[in-house]
């Protein structure tokens, strides 16, 4: 019954993130948008000045980008990609520098020059745009754009892009591996009786004719998918949070109907923050505040303008995904997507076939949450209860350089991974000291899997190389085989990666099992107790 549950959780779209096809044959489109290709290479973007004005009776947007980038190495007679995504239009293209040649092919504008560029050179390019961009079916995981109305039947639009990306709307630079360093402002322009809410700080509001403009200011590196603007019927609530790095602006944006319920739903904050302070560091972005925005859809990490739709319950829309009961203590939404704030937006896989970073590390957030919320046997139950969840379909790592991701398993199964890592550490102190050093040594970076496998590796003092192949590159969970008989007990490992090395503490005792046979005799006698805390299998043999 738990695998059907779950299995109709996924096929109605109701569990987790933005998934691509899998078994995709891949074009030469993909690597264009996926890899860091000769037209990508040369140049760094600083900054994203940008405008959007959305029209609810036409469903279209319209727009113009100016993108601040500097040059990474000397270049002869370049050609520039900036994506934006069919239908969008390109109006116009300009540039601080000559312009030989431009045109929209696909998804991509491309534009040819004619001059020689010096490294450490700065330039902009300016894109006007219109169109009408790709609807969402089933935001957020089928992404794109959304023009609905509130419950009042006011327009209330939004979008949510992480695995479509940030060009179904957008001209950018659309790659996980380039962030604007300088962040981004983004002005919002919405009829009267409307309000725009975007990232960061509200920097200015004015009529600009019959219209209002709303001015937001991000000023910490940002992922393009977390650009997003949110324009309906919103009322504004402020708060303060006493944080480790000083006194962090909460800012609250819901639907007006809303108002009371977000009051008492969103006391669950502060206690979020301070939890993951103490697991993961100062929350990365108090020049830019913390923010939860009322939204037309279930939820998303958008860096400090979370989107909540939860419905103002515990769970996951009152459900408690691990089957446990622990998780309708708290609102999934504002745990899990405020997690993202550190890994997802502080920490960004550059690729996004390394999305496990994002979402093993968020999944177990919540497992961290509830430790320091609730208790730890509470968390481990919430641990193990997640487990019901994974698949084993494909490996959690996707193909690199093609904007794929790997198995929905990146969430329980990455979280899973993590806890077991933990077991081994033994250690809560020195585990808690990897994640905040993980947030600390790689703050507003972009990284890979291999800088993350090697960075617990080496603060742990512990080669998990292996564990990491089994979890994340193979689809075969670790089988303990056992016998028993009295106080001697035999065991190995099967259906593990060559070289799996992952002790194992039983009772008092610690084994290092292997694929050959091992006996040792029990310190304790009886049955023999297994902690259940590990991401293995158990078998007893014949």
């Amino acid at each position: 019954m738990k695998k059907l549950s779950y299995t109709l959780l996924f096929a109605s779209g109701l569990v987790f993130g933005q998934f691509f096809e899998k078994g995709k044959t891949f074009t030469k489109q993909d690597t264009l948008k996926g890899s860091n290709t000769k037209f990508r290479d040369f140049w760094d973007v600083k900054k994203y000045d940008l405008s959007v004005e959305p029209d609810f009776e036409q469903k279209s947007i319209k727009g113009n980008n100016t993108i601040s980038f500097e040059i990474t190495k000397d270049t002869s007679n370049p050609t520039f990609q900036i994506d934006l995504q069919q239908p969008m239009k390109a109006d116009k293209v300009e540039a601080s520098f000559p312009i030989a040649e431009y045109k929209q092919d696909g998804d991509f504008i491309w534009i040819k020059t004619n001059k020689n560029f010096k490294r450490g050179e700065k330039y902009t390019i300016n894109v006007t745009y219109s169109g009408n961009p790709t609807i969402a079916k089933n935001a957020p995981w089928d992404g794109g754009w959304v023009f609905t109305k509130d419950e009042k039947g006011n327009p209330w639009m939004s979008a949510a892009v992480e695995g479509i990306g940030a060009s179904i709307w957008l001209p950018t630079k659309d790659i996980w591996s380039d962030e604007p360093d300088n962040g981004v402002v983004m002005k919002i322009i919405t009829p009267k009786d409307l309000v725009g809410i975007g990232n960061g700080k509200l920097i200015d509001k004015k009529a600009q004719g019959d219209k209002m403009a709303y001015t937001w200011q991000v000023k910490n590196p940002i992922n393009a998918y977390s650009i997003i603007p949110n324009i309906g019927k919103y009322v504004n609530f402020k708060d303060t949070f006493k944080g480790e790095k000083g006194m962090l602006d909460l800012d609250y944006w819901v639907l007006d109907y809303n108002l009371d319920k977000a009051k008492k739903q969103f006391q669950q904050v502060k206690p979020m923050l301070s939890a993951f302070e103490y697991w993961f560091g100062p929350y990365p972005f108090y020049e830019d505040s913390y923010k939860l925005v009322d939204s037309p859809y279930l939820g998303m990490e958008h860096q400090s303008n979370v989107a909540y739709g939860n419905r103002y319950q515990n769970g996951y829309l009152g459900r408690d995904l691990s089957g446990t009961g622990v998780g309708l203590n708290w609102d999934f939404i504002i745990i899990h997507e405020s997690g993202h704030e550190w890994f997802a937006n502080n920490i960004t896989a550059k690729d996004q076939a390394d999305m496990w970073i994002h979402e093993s590390f968020t999944n177990y957030s919540e497992v961290l949450f509830t430790e320091k919320y609730m208790d730890k046997k509470s968390a481990d139950i919430y641990a193990i209860g997640i487990r019901n969840m994974i698949e084993n379909d494909i490996p959690i790592i996707g193909k690199y350089g093609v904007r794929n991701e790997g198995s929905g398993d990146m969430y329980p199964k990455g979280a899973s991974m993590l806890h077991t890592i933990r077991q081994v550490i033994n250690n809560d102190d020195k585990f808690r000291q990897i994640l905040k050093g993980l947030n600390k040594d790689f703050y507003h970076q972009t990284v890979t899997t291999q800088q993350v496998e090697d960075y617990i590796s080496k603060k742990s003092g512990i080669d998990f190389s292996s564990v990491f192949n089994q979890y994340l590159r193979t689809t075969k969970v670790p089988v303990l085989e056992y016998a028993q008989k009295g106080e001697e007990l035999k065991f190995r490992y099967t259906d593990v990666v060559k070289g799996f090395k992952l002790p194992i503490r039983i009772d008092e005792q610690i084994i290092n099992p292997t694929e050959q046979w091992q006996t040792i005799k029990l310190k304790k006698g009886g049955p023999v107790d297994f902690n259940k805390n590990y991401y293995i299998n158990y078998k007893k043999a014949q």
